[in-house]
């Protein structure tokens, strides 16, 4: 793949990731293991040390918030929640999403 593919690949993978674990998040209360879980269950194959900086940053921008949650059979977890602005996010990603759905679609179709 060519540098510049790669770049091109990188960045459409990037929003596209925070755009689905934002909707995975605005299922319902989610902790990390779960977004994972649900990312793999899709072959969406993410390592921890790229979902925690993005779940990190998406926190620090008001995004996403936390809070813990003490278990029984191990250490408190952490579960993940849409902010008022992660949810006003979440649907202008869906807008866009689904206009550079429809135009890739009818650009297919009249090929």
């Amino acid at each position: 793949m060519s540098e510049n593919l790669e770049k091109i690949s990188a960045q459409m993978r990037k929003w596209i990731l925070e755009y689905i674990i934002l909707m995975i998040i605005n299922t319902g209360e989610v902790y990390s293991s779960d977004i994972l879980k649900i990312l793999k269950e899709n072959n969406l194959i993410v390592v921890e040390g790229t979902l925690y900086p993005l779940l990190s940053r998406l926190r620090k921008d008001s995004i996403i918030t936390y809070y813990w949650v003490e278990s029984i059979s191990g250490p408190p977890r952490k579960y993940f929640k849409l902010t008022k602005q992660g949810k006003e996010l979440l649907g202008s990603m869906e807008s866009i999403w689904n206009n550079l759905e429809s135009a890739v679609i009818n650009i297919q179709k009249n090929k």
